[in-house]
């Protein structure tokens, strides 16, 4: 009822339903930078004090960052088109463990997203509110976290298209806001510059070079939360439509544009209009109520109902913003999981072809986080901004260590490399400034935060190589069993004893269990054959390519089984299944299988631990079990075989009996 029917991941319409053009683009993941005009600006101006006439060049900069960075991110998605963004950078170029950091804070970062723009569109909303509401605001908030849960369960273009109306609402009303109000200032243009050279020449003959440089720096710094969001879109290439690379470039392009406009516009708005903060109001409210004051009908206060618009479509935009969370997060969290970093089950798909398991612990993480900070905007920005610029800081350093690289191949290295430096001393100094000035104000928390995921992240790892060692000694034993050459195999008797056996690859596990069936009913099975489901993850949902190689690839690793039993003169068949659950496709795939061979028992392998911790029940899905309850309630019978993994002796047990 609420995330619809099931959709076929090889349907050849599946693939350009969930694709998104360079404008869904824009809006489903540059959202998120552009929302960032709601509070970025804000912050920075606040950090300047009464000291305003470094404003206009706090302005410039913004601008001109946005424009470096944005740059920078058309290059990683040229030499990444199949997405992963920071992480993929800092793992090719820099090294796994390096990957791990910029990974790890791009997890965080998403989540960070979800809370502060939900935090700041309440806020938003609360400024034109009664003063006495404002302890509604955490339980608001943790609404609209399951609203978007919900919504993106759904699926991603149906999450865009829904939000696609209040993204353009924010749009035209900002964009016109800012031309008007700064046409109703037009006589102060010209003035702006000279008084601004004349306030810094002021403050510098007063408090010295050194103290104008430093308010700047500091100011600048504290407008980290602007850039939020850039790399949005380097990280979800894969869910552009095709050509991939330029429709990412193009999606850059409008984000830049219109965040550089905002932004920049905001900033000469607080100038122009010289506003000052009001208690429980946004910076953006109090310079439109100015700019709208005026705007009268008689007795209708016509500038009052559209400030409240305006401000309605900035809280709507923030939740927009959000969504780049519950997007850009579980592909991260999916790349991450295809190197063994996280979980494995963060690559599984819903039924509606999106990766559910990242969705739901982005959302329960936001909730947390914001309970935590009681959603205070002024805290979330500091812990946001580290992060990010953090990733910033890693992949600027990645492009660079890759243009160094061509410098002999590439005629252009040099002009990219300039860029991608001037990048990487940007992001450097802003992420300096924020660890040294707001350590004690909430940064180290972002600091503890990021390093226990890695910590995680690490033990993880060194859980899934450990066991993939052990069972790569199985491998090499069992899968490289000599076997006498048949000619001739025998054929299938369909209503003689059957043995149906679940297998994955052609691993030591299922060799075991094909063994094990011999060994406990001797001479009894008189047909073998193997079930597998080829499960369609995050992995595979990346072009029509992907999807033709990995059907290959599955049925080319089934038939190996089918070819171990022939050639032992055993009658065997191979049976595969596609889907994105891989529980209910093997419970279909059995009763498919079961009308066509009746006399039949299933089997299925399973690894058991001696020592059972958290760890072995997180990240070992137990597929086999939840199998055999699906088919017992059907009353079909299916026998495990296990095999034990024995951590004290590093060596797997292969004469498991059965359960």
């Amino acid at each position: 009822m609420l995330t619809g029917p099931a959709r076929d991941p090889f349907a050849p319409e599946t693939r350009r339903h969930i694709t998104l053009i360079a404008f869904l683009a824009w809006v489903g993941l540059g959202a998120d930078s552009l929302s960032s005009s709601a509070y970025g600006p804000e912050e920075a101006f606040k950090a300047l004090g009464p000291h305003t006439g470094l404003g206009l060049f706090l302005a410039i900069a913004a601008a001109v960052t946005v424009f470096v960075i944005s740059i920078s991110y058309m290059q990683v998605i040229e030499l990444f088109p199949n997405g992963g963004g920071g992480y993929r950078v800092a793992t090719s170029l820099l090294g796994r463990r390096v990957g791990l950091v910029s990974g790890s804070a791009l997890v965080v970062d998403y989540v960070l997203t979800i809370a502060i723009s939900i935090a700041a569109g309440i806020d938003a909303l609360f400024s034109f509110l009664p003063h006495e509401w404002l302890w509604l605001k955490i339980e608001v908030e943790s609404f609209i976290i399951l609203v978007l849960v919900v919504l993106n369960l759904r699926g991603v273009k149906e999450t865009i298209r829904f939000l696609l109306p209040i993204f353009l609402g924010f749009v035209f009303t900002h964009g016109f806001l800012i031309l008007y109000g700064i046409l109703g200032q037009a006589e102060r243009l010209d003035d702006l510059i000279p008084e601004s050279m004349a306030d810094v020449s002021t403050m510098s003959s007063e408090m010295g070079v050194l103290f104008v440089v430093a308010l700047f720096l500091r100011a600048y710094a504290m407008s980290g939360g602007t850039y939020t969001g850039i790399e949005a879109v380097s990280n979800n290439v894969n869910m552009l439509a095709e050509p991939r690379a330029r429709t990412g470039k193009w999606t850059m392009f409008y984000m830049a544009v219109s965040l550089s406009f905002m932004a920049g516009g905001i900033i000469l708005l607080y100038l122009l209009w010289q506003v000052h903060p009001v208690e429980g109001q946004t910076l953006n409210a109090v310079v439109f109520g100015a700019i709208l004051d005026s705007w009268r009908w008689g007795s209708w206060n016509i500038g009052h109902a559209f400030l409240v618009f305006a401000l309605i479509m900035e809280a709507g935009l923030l939740f927009v913003a959000a969504n780049t969370g519950f997007l850009g997060g579980p592909a991260v969290l999916a790349n991450m999981a295809a190197d063994d970093w996280v979980p494995r089950r963060f690559m599984q798909l819903s039924d509606r072809l999106v990766t559910k398991n990242g969705i739901v612990l982005m959302g329960i993480s936001a909730l947390a986080i914001l309970w935590w900070t009681a959603g205070k905007v002024d805290i979330l920005v500091v812990l946001y901004s580290i992060n990010v610029f953090l990733t910033f800081v890693l992949t600027l350093t990645g492009l660079c260590v890759y243009w160094w690289r061509c410098r002999k191949t590439r005629r252009s290295w040099l002009l990219r490399l300039a860029l991608a430096a001037w990048g990487v001393l940007i992001t450097v100094s802003i992420l300096l400034v924020l660890l040294v000035e707001k350590f004690h104000e909430g940064a180290w928390v972002s600091v503890v935060v990021t390093g226990a995921v890695i910590v995680v992240c690490a033990l993880v790892y060194r859980h899934y190589r450990k066991i993939q060692n052990r069972l790569a000694e199985l491998d090499e034993i069992l899968t490289n069993l000599p076997a006498p050459s048949r000619q001739n195999p025998p054929p299938l008797r369909k209503n003689l004893p059957t043995a149906i056996l679940f297998v994955s690859s052609y691993r030591g596990v299922g060799i075991h269990s094909l063994l094990n069936v011999q060994r406990m009913f001797p001479g009894y099975f008189q047909n073998f054959v193997f079930l597998s489901v080829g499960v369609v993850d995050n992995s595979q949902m990346k072009g029509d390519q992907s999807m033709d190689q990995f059907k290959q690839g599955v049925d080319e690793q089934l038939q190996k089984y089918v070819s171990f039993c022939q050639t032992h003169g055993l009658a065997a068949k191979a049976v595969v299944g596609y889907g994105t659950d891989p529980v209910q496709t093997a419970v279909d795939l059995a009763e498919q299988t079961l009308r066509e061979f009746p006399n039949a028992m299933f089997f299925a392998g399973t690894l058991v631990f001696r020592e059972e911790n958290w760890m072995t029940r997180l990240l070992h899905n137990h597929t086999a079990f939840a199998i055999q309850r699906q088919l017992h309630l059907k009353g079909i019978q299916l026998v495990i075989m296990p095999m034990l993994v024995d951590s004290r002796s590093g060596t797997p047990n292969t004469r498991a009996g059965t359960a």
